[in-house]
């Protein structure tokens, strides 16, 4: 299929395609290009293509293309290996759907509570996406209705494998009696996969989209953990402490592509969008000035950078990271050209981290993760410069005679050092570059563990299928206890998960009731105790070990 392929030539309905051209989505991936007309046609699809390829996308449109908006049941069932995987794929649908009225999707996954879900389906969700132990749990329950299924999607089913979840998936497969379409994207092709895909795929299309082995050994990669807000003092601050010939700065859309750019005009920087909303002029104007040496840096994106073949491109910014492994090996490959070396550096949000790795698994190699810069590491290059600069004028110009007269007039009217003359000069000339007051503080940036369960005790185990899944979401899969405590407490009652932490401020155990609001100890305090709300003085408890009773 030709590379040049618009999503308007896959015959995708026009609100769809207008929420592609607002998301900034400017051309089909490899494996969108390949699996979506299938898709469209209703035969069977076997894709092997590896993770971060623009997969979600391939059969998201396809599914939201064919679905009744006015059916308020379940048509379309979307099988992924982790919970992390099905709450994206969730909100990638429904960043798809922004302009279609009436559609619901609805994550279903071990570690949450049943109630969410069931309220969640009870709405009317046309497509469900799940991990499939929480699946069959619904399923055995009667709260997901095959009856309506359309499209079946496994994602990452090697994945799948790997975790011991086949079994579950051939369970969940058997349970849809009705004709449906069946769609099954896998990395890897083990026998086992084969053997699923035979038994429950009908003449499937087979679509296998070849791994990109663009060398990269030439390319120093880093990334730089930043949330959204920091990205542009980092960035600034990154050109600052880099040695930069040209570079260019990929964001993923292009209304972000010319923020970027007239950010950077305002902090000084010769800077450019180049983006599908310039005409070819404009954009062969741009390439043109960056080729010259009359621009410095340009803010593009994928598919406007395409073709950019510019020699003193030093270093290459992913502002936004890349959806797909394989736009990151084409955007890092615009700079080390003609056998020269070249840097890439790549923003990761907390949010962004399965990215990252998908990214690394992808170039097989890991990528070194890098600090923004210190004010003492700007300070300190700052000066640098200012020394180069300094000796340089010495040595080259010929117009210094008015400034030495200048400089003896000051030493012999005010009686000043020469040194501290020239140190005055240097302060004066460091007041036209604006030195941040405050280091960047990227532990703000920290992947968000606050959002796990309090109550998750690490439990013993073996690596099976769901024990595996529920170490990872933090809850029970098959069961219907969600955020429970083993305790007995409500789910989320209790600070600590039913246990008291070692370091308390009293002795002695917990009570296995969920702490009463307003009290200061938990359970009910022994008769003639102070009443919890009495901020006055008394007696601390004793370091004994005492044993309450809760209340009932």
């Amino acid at each position: 299929m030709s590379t040049d392929v618009t999503f308007k030539d896959l015959d995708l309905p026009e609100p769809i395609l207008n929420t592609l051209n607002d998301l900034g989505y400017e051309s089909p991936t490899p494996i969108q290009a390949h699996s979506i007309p299938v898709l469209l046609k209703g035969d069977d699809v076997l894709a092997q293509a590896q993770t971060g390829t623009g997969k979600t996308a391939a059969f998201a449109l396809p599914i939201l293309s064919q679905l009744d908006l006015k059916l308020k049941q379940p048509q379309a069932l979307v099988i992924a290996p982790t919970r992390e995987l099905a709450i994206q794929v969730a909100e990638a649908f429904q960043s798809y759907a922004k302009r279609l009225n009436g559609f619901n999707v609805c994550p279903i996954y071990g570690g949450q509570d049943y109630s969410i879900q069931l309220k969640a389906l009870k709405r009317g969700a046309q497509v469900v996406v799940g991990t499939p132990g929480r699946m069959m749990d619904h399923m055995r329950r009667g709260t997901i209705d095959t009856a309506t299924l359309k499209m079946v999607v496994l994602d990452e089913a090697d994945e799948m494998l790997k975790m011991g979840f086949i079994d579950d998936i051939e369970w969940i497969l058997e349970q849809i009696p009705n004709e449906h379409q069946t769609a099954l994207f896998s990395a890897t092709m083990p026998v086992s996969i084969q053997k699923i895909a035979k038994r429950y795929l009908k003449n499937a299309e087979k679509i296998q989209i070849k791994a990109t082995t663009e060398s990269v050994a030439k390319i120093e990669q880093s990334y730089m953990r930043v949330s959204s807000p920091q990205k542009m003092e980092a960035l600034t601050r990154y050109l600052e402490s880099e040695t930069i010939e040209a570079a260019i700065i990929f964001s993923r859309t292009k209304t972000m592509s010319q923020e970027v750019a007239d950010k950077l005009l305002a902090r000084g920087y010769a800077a450019s969008a180049l983006n599908g909303d310039m005409k070819q002029s404009q954009r062969e104007k741009v390439i043109g000035r960056i080729k010259k040496g009359t621009l410095d840096i340009i803010v593009a994106t994928d598919v406007a950078a395409r073709g950019i073949d510019v020699e003193r491109v030093t270093h290459v910014i992913n502002y936004d990271i890349p959806t797909d492994t394989e736009s990151y090996v084409h955007r890092i490959g615009r700079t080390g050209r003609a056998g020269r070396s070249g840097k890439a550096l790549l923003f990761v949000s907390p949010r962004e981290t399965r990215l990252l790795k998908d990214i690394e698994r992808a170039i097989n190699k890991k990528i070194k993760q890098v600090e923004p810069p210190t004010i003492k590491e700007l300070s300190d290059r700052r000066n640098i410069e200012l020394v180069t600069k300094v000796t340089n004028i010495i040595a080259k110009s010929k117009n210094l005679k008015p400034f030495q007269e200048l400089v003896s007039t000051i030493q012999e009217q005010e009686s000043i050092e020469l040194a501290d003359i020239a140190a005055a000069f240097a302060y004066l000339l460091a007041q036209e570059t604006t030195t941040p007051l405050t280091e960047l503080d990227t532990m703000s940036a920290e992947p968000e563990r606050r959002h796990k369960s309090r109550s998750n005790a690490s439990r013993p185990g073996d690596k099976n299928r769901r024990g595996y899944e529920n170490r990872k979401t933090g809850g029970s899969e098959r069961s219907g206890e969600g955020n429970k405590s083993r305790s007995g407490g409500k789910p989320g009652g209790s600070k600590f998960g039913g246990s008291k932490p070692s370091g308390s401020k009293y002795a002695g155990s917990k009570p296995s009731g969920s702490k009463p609001s307003g009290s200061k100890y938990a359970g009910t305090k022994p008769s003639g105790a102070r009443p919890s709300d009495d901020k006055s003085g008394g007696s601390k408890p004793p370091a004994k070990k005492k044993t309450y009773t809760a209340k009932s």
